[in-house]
């Protein structure tokens, strides 16, 4: 699995999915799940791959060796 998401964009999208999170402690119990969704920003913002980024060949990180 190669690197899709480098530098500022994986800053963002961890920012953004610690600030998703946190709206499962402050959103009221019926929509509280909702905020699971920051899963996703926070995971592809760690692992520095993202799969929407594949079909469409977008890559924010530096290749490696050039």
């Amino acid at each position: 699995m190669n690197q899709n998401v480098g530098g500022i964009d994986r800053v963002v999208r961890m920012i953004a999915g610690l600030m998703i999170l946190s709206l499962f402690f402050v959103v009221s119990e019926d929509y509280r799940w909702w905020a699971l969704v920051g899963l996703v920003p926070l995971l592809t913002g760690a692992l520095g791959w993202c799969p929407a980024y594949l079909p469409f060949g977008i890559r924010t990180c530096k290749i490696r060796g050039k």
